[in-house]
């Protein structure tokens, strides 16, 4: 009898030995692919959000800077702001654009330290 519970010992203590880390590296394989799936969801509707981009710069239009000035004055934003990126980012076309070459340089506004 003392054989038998030793084996039974033995055998759950090896099965315990590999079922544990089996069972912990499926659950870990099973939270990482969900998480994969949710952030390449959110990376198609990203994609399909920039692809959405239905105004085109009004540099591209043909406008004149002084309308495109105007036009900023208007809407109370430049065109570059306008056309940002859904994730906030400046587009390419506008880092090179005159409109947003020559745009005023925005100053800080520094607080003057209280003595």
């Amino acid at each position: 009898m003392d054989t038998l519970t030793s084996i039974l010992v033995l055998l759950s203590g090896v099965l315990l030995r590999l079922l544990v880390p089996l069972s912990l590296t499926a659950l870990v394989v099973f939270v990482l692919r969900k998480l994969d799936a949710r952030w390449q969801a959110e990376a198609e509707l990203e994609m399909k959000l920039l692809a959405k981009d239905e105004t085109p710069c009004w540099r591209e239009q043909g406008l004149s800077l002084d309308r495109i000035e105007q036009m900023s004055a208007a809407s109370g934003k430049p065109c570059w702001q306008i056309k940002r990126l859904p994730n906030g980012y400046l587009r390419e076309e506008c880092l090179g654009c005159e409109a947003f070459l020559s745009a005023p340089m925005p100053s800080p506004k520094h607080k003057e330290a209280h003595a």
